[in-house]
């Protein structure tokens, strides 16, 4: 199964417990995301730093590390653009709209713990709990 990572799940991996990391590693799924949730997460990696009581250079090797166990493709935005239009008139989230759009190009659901993007219709999202009932 084809998943597309939000950013709260990859953020989630390293703040609360391992079981995020463990579906990560799960072989059943695919994972994908926008290239720029690398970028996301090395703008968060000192806020997160305080949550976690890692150092930024330690958390930084493991999103290498986890990035790469996992198999994810990041995706530049030139590979889905085509879709970033459809995918702005489905959320009013820009920061939903990528997500939506590589969800949308690559016929998928997205794994993410935002409630709100759960609200539209368009593009099926998987929380958690709900990926976690998936493979049991």
């Amino acid at each position: 199964m084809k998943l597309i990572i939000d950013a709260n799940v990859l953020f989630a991996s390293f703040i609360k417990n391992n079981l995020t990391r463990a579906i990560m590693l799960k072989k059943p799924f695919s994972f994908y995301s926008p290239e720029y949730l690398v970028e996301e997460f090395f703008e968060h990696v000192e806020e997160l730093a305080d949550k976690t009581k890692i150092s930024p250079r330690i958390l930084k090797g493991k999103i290498k590390e986890l990035l790469k166990l996992s198999d994810m493709k990041l995706v530049e935005k030139r590979d889905f653009e085509d879709c970033l239009e459809r995918a702005s008139k489905i959320t009013s989230d820009s920061d939903d709209v990528a997500y939506i759009a590589l969800a949308l190009k690559l016929n998928c659901a997205i794994w993410s713990n935002d409630k709100k993007l759960k609200e539209q219709n368009k593009v099926k999202v998987y929380s958690t709990e709900e990926l976690i009932s998936l493979l049991k």
